[in-house]
């Protein structure tokens, strides 16, 4: 395998877990990340072969997943501009399944 194409440093304390490695090999056909302007780190991915979106935070605990195939996030609050990365995420994993 080559060298990963972006590495990312964890902004979060060691008590929200470590964040989740994330690559191509295992089947997800779209990963986001973004990071708002507080340093909160957020993880999108879209499973090629199940079609589930999920999304990892380090502000809600890195090991947490939360399922946002439905483009909801259920008592999850997201700001406007994550909501507006999320949605994003969701158009464009779904227009490359």
């Amino acid at each position: 395998m080559s060298e990963p194409l972006l590495k990312i440093p964890n902004h979060h304390a060691a008590s929200c877990g470590d964040p989740p490695i994330v690559n191509g090999t295992e089947g997800r056909c779209y990963i986001g990340y973004f990071e708002n302007e507080h340093g909160e780190q957020w993880i999108f991915t879209r499973d090629r072969q199940t079609g589930t979106a999920t999304l990892h935070g380090g502000d809600i605990g890195w090991n947490t997943a939360i399922d946002v195939t439905s483009g909801q996030t259920n008592d999850l609050i997201l700001n406007l501009s994550e909501q507006d990365w999320l949605r994003a995420c969701l158009r464009a994993s779904i227009a490359f399944s």
